[in-house]
């Protein structure tokens, strides 16, 4: 008596665009991080301050110095700088304003290999909506945007962590061609 035993299909190789259908495998902005550094300058820290509260529409968080740097008049505990971080869909629509303040043209430098990427503005008046104050007069900021992909929760929850998997991870390819896609940005040669 013959058994009729079905053999197990081999699966096929999923290509890039069955994992696009993936809702695992959707990539969104994670948060935007907005810096400006001054130095031992107080007087152009405090107009940092004053650009980024106008830049993001919140109060930004002063960056202290860790050490002793005599040449340049810095010590520990001494402000330096200020940063401020948005989330959300306020994220996504201040990027949006912000790529276009630099021609939403940004150099494939600009990516790194985890898929995040960064930029700099190098005078805040280039951003559509934001007016001249002569109080702050021309200054620029730096940009730094995280990706992320459902499901990287579990690198830095409190309980339980657990190192994302390198197929899940982001690369410099996957972010490029999100950028171009989300905010019709122009990456290297297509300047």
């Amino acid at each position: 008596m013959a058994q009729n035993k079905t053999q197990a299909q081999p699966k096929a190789k999923s290509t890039p665009k069955d994992r696009s259908k993936n809702p695992m495998r959707r990539i969104s902005v994670g948060k935007i991080t907005l810096n400006f550094c001054a130095g031992a300058n107080q007087a152009l820290l405090e107009k940092g301050i004053k650009l980024i509260k106008m830049v993001s529409g919140k109060e930004p968080l002063k960056t202290n110095s860790t050490k002793r740097i005599p040449t340049w008049n810095i010590r520990p505990g001494l402000p330096i700088g200020c940063k401020q971080t948005l989330r959300g869909e306020a994220a996504n629509k201040l990027l949006l304003q912000l790529l276009k303040g630099v021609e939403n043209k940004l150099s494939p430098k600009s990516f790194d290999s985890q898929g995040n990427f960064s930029f700099g503005v190098k005078e805040y008046i280039d951003v559509p909506g934001l007016r001249y104050d002569p109080e702050i007069g021309i200054l620029g900021f730096d940009v730094a945007v995280s990706l992320v992909r459902p499901g990287y929760r579990i690198m830095r929850r409190r309980r339980l962590t657990s190192p994302i998997s390198s197929t899940h991870r982001i690369s410099k390819d996957d972010a490029i061609v999100f950028v171009k896609d989300k905010f019709g940005a122009k990456i290297g040669e297509d300047e």
